[in-house]
């Protein structure tokens, strides 16, 4: 040790010290460094210590006097070095952020890492930091359908309003149907799994026909009425119709909640229900088939049964499905809504104002497409006015500049 050097180890510093040295579980470099430390501490020369620890007098020197400005903990931690290669600047960070919320010029739909560093000349890995530290995902996209419904807000709180608190004496059903189920069959048999392996299935396939589910969900006890049939018309509609008004009480009200399908809404169907008048139809706004209940069901039947099901015929397809909607009845769920039909609405409502500012200038072009429809049906009629052709014309010239 250099001379006028002395190092001075507590009862507590020696207790760490020597825990990291006897624990195998410590990095390399945390137990020679404690060890140069330690071997300071006994008197220890410096040639000794080099010869111990294989390392040289500077750096035996440089962590005898690390411990004595920071103690153990200085040991413990390396000091921050410089990148040899210089850190981007905030600016190009800006640039490629910008770059990212435009399209790009390629025909290609959106950005990709490899894109984007070669328009912003940079590596593929600081891009990705880039949009990591931003929250930037170019290569997600989430879909959306907004309800334009003008009665939205009161179908969507008479349909919550059954779910929530259904009228005494009265059964409520969630009726729909899932259409073109396919009966599908591979065409190699696949390997079942195992450890360290998922199981197999040919991407290829042989279709032997579809068929088309009916259900009805009762929303108090979670029970499945279902049917299959063929197609999805009027007819099948009204014949599942027939089927549910034979399995329900005949003292019991049933309140049908229903999809905008045309099917559920043909002159046929409306007087099947004038004919039973202790039927009431409830229809969800339009785009809003999440509202159904009964959808649930079928996307549990699609990823429990379907999805990976092999059927070798419609009906051993249809086996299947009755098996399921079995399977499901013998322990059934009583459905439960929890959403607040308030922050729906707010979040539609939300929906809609940032499609209207954002695309408000579509807005204006429909409005003048329409008015020079309107201003040359005008000028083509046998009588037109001379005003209404120099108008037309006027606005053409101002439609093509758009």
């Amino acid at each position: 040790m250099r001379k006028g050097i002395t190092v001075e180890v507590s009862a507590a510093d020696r207790a760490r010290l020597e825990a990291v040295v006897a624990d195998r579980n410590s990095p390399q470099k945390h137990v020679w460094r404690a060890g140069i430390v330690l071997a300071t501490a006994e008197g220890v020369g410096t040639v000794e210590i080099m010869r111990r620890t294989g390392k040289s007098k500077p750096c035996v020197w440089r962590w005898q006097e690390r411990f004595m400005a920071e103690g153990v903990d200085g040991l413990l931690r390396d000091k921050t070095r410089p990148s040899r290669i210089p850190p981007l600047g905030a600016d190009v960070a800006e640039r490629v952020v910008a770059l990212t919320l435009t399209a790009p010029h390629a025909e290609t739909t959106h950005w990709t890492a490899a894109m984007m560093a070669k328009a912003a000349g940079i590596s593929v890995s600081s891009v990705q930091r880039i949009w990591r530290a931003h929250g930037l995902q170019p290569h997600r996209i989430r879909q959306f359908k907004l309800s334009n419904d003008p009665q939205f807000v009161e179908k969507l709180r008479d349909v919550v309003g059954l779910y929530v608190d259904p009228p005494a004496h009265a059964i409520v059903l969630s009726v729909d149907e899932k259409s073109q189920i396919q009966a599908l069959d591979r065409t190699q048999p696949g390997l079942p799994m195992k450890k360290g392996r998922a199981g197999t299935m040919t991407h290829d396939y042989k279709r032997h026909g579809t068929t088309t589910l009916f259900a009805a969900l009762n929303v108090l006890d979670g029970t499945v009425i279902g049917r299959n049939m063929q197609r999805h018309r009027h007819q099948e509609f009204i014949r599942f119709l027939n089927a549910i008004e034979a399995a329900v009480p005949a003292d019991k009200q049933v309140h049908a909640i229903l999809d905008n399908y045309a099917a559920h809404k043909h002159p046929k169907v409306r007087r099947w229900l004038d004919r039973h008048p202790r039927w009431t139809f409830h229809f969800v706004p339009t785009s809003c088939s999440w509202l159904n209940a009964v959808e649930g069901f079928f996307a549990k039947l699609s990823k429990r049964r379907l999805k990976r099901g092999i059927f070798h015929s419609i009906v051993d397809l249809q086996a299947a499905i009755n098996r399921f909607v079995r399977e499901h009845n013998a322990e059934p769920k009583p459905f439960t809504w929890t959403a607040d039909p308030d922050t729906i609405i707010a979040a539609v409502r939300r929906g809609h104002q940032t499609l209207d500012s954002n695309h408000s200038h579509v807005r204006h072009f429909k409005v003048q497409v329409r008015e020079f429809v309107h201003l040359l049906w005008q000028a083509l009629r046998p009588d037109g006015c001379s005003w209404a052709k120099q108008e037309a014309r006027s606005m053409r010239r101002r439609l093509i500049m758009l």
